[in-house]
C-alpha cells in the first residue's frame, strides 16, 4: 500500500507529462491510498477542466467514478492535531499535510511530485520519477 496524493491520482486520468509516471506506480502498487480530502481536491481540478472546456461533464464524472472505485476502501479521516502539527513544523499547506498524517498512520509512503512535501518530509515521501525508476 502506498499513500498518493491528488496530483498523482489526477495524472493517472488526466494526460499529461506524468501520466505514464502514475500508470507504471499503479501498475507496481495498485493499493493506493489517501486521506478524503482528495475527493474535493479532484473534483476542483476536473470543475477547471471543465471550465476551460477540456473536458464535458460527462467524462469528469466518469474520472471521478473511476478514482473513487480505486480508492474504494482505503480512504482515511485525519486527526486535525496532527494535519495542525504537521503543517506548524513545517510551513506546509493543512491540505498537503492530510496526506503525510496518512502516510504517518499507516506506517508508508507518501507518493508525490510535489517538492515541497519532498523537501519537508523527504522520510515520508517518495517522488513519482523515482518510486517508478
Amino acid at each position: 500500500m502506498i499513500v498518493v496524493d491528488t496530483n498523482v491520482i489526477g495524472y493517472l486520468f488526466l494526460s499529461s507529462g506524468q501520466s505514464l509516471f502514475a500508470e507504471r506506480a499503479l501498475k507496481m502498487d495498485s493499493q493506493w491510498a489517501a486521506p478524503l480530502i482528495w475527493r474535493s481536491e479532484l473534483r476542483n481540478v476536473l470543475a477547471l477542466y471543465m471550465r476551460k472546456n477540456i473536458i464535458k461533464l460527462e467524462h469528469a464524472q466518469r474520472i471521478m467514478d473511476s478514482a473513487l472505485d480505486l480508492l474504494r476502501g482505503r480512504e482515511y479521516e485525519v486527526s486535525s492535531y496532527d494535519v495542525l502539527s504537521l503543517a506548524s513544523e513545517s510551513g506546509c499547506s493543512a491540505y498537503d499535510c492530510e496526506f503525510i498524517a496518512v502516510a504517518h498512520e499507516l506506517k508508508v509512503s507518501l507518493l508525490t511530485s510535489d517538492k515541497q512535501l519532498l523537501q519537508k518530509f523527504p522520510e515520508a515521501t517518495i517522488s513519482l520519477s523515482d518510486f517508478c525508476e
